[in-house]
């Protein structure tokens, strides 16, 4: 299973729509942004706090950049 299948699958069995490729390139780059910036740890953890608090994916970006630079 790729994970694009995955991903698929998941988000039917969750009730959400499944992410666009431009949706998870967004996801992948917040997530180097937090992993980069500090602990891998910090990379899927960012992501659930952005899903968590409904904010949009390029604000989130924005956000993690600058807590990145200081």
């Amino acid at each position: 299973m790729t994970a694009d299948e995955w991903l698929a699958a998941f988000a039917k069995e969750i009730g959400a729509p499944a992410p666009t490729r431009d949706e998870m390139d967004e996801v992948l780059r917040l997530a180097a942004i937090a992993a980069h910036a500090s602990e891998r740890i910090a990379a899927p953890i960012a992501c659930y706090l952005v899903g968590r608090a409904g904010r949009p994916l390029d604000e989130a970006i924005e956000l993690a950049e600058a807590v990145e630079s200081g």
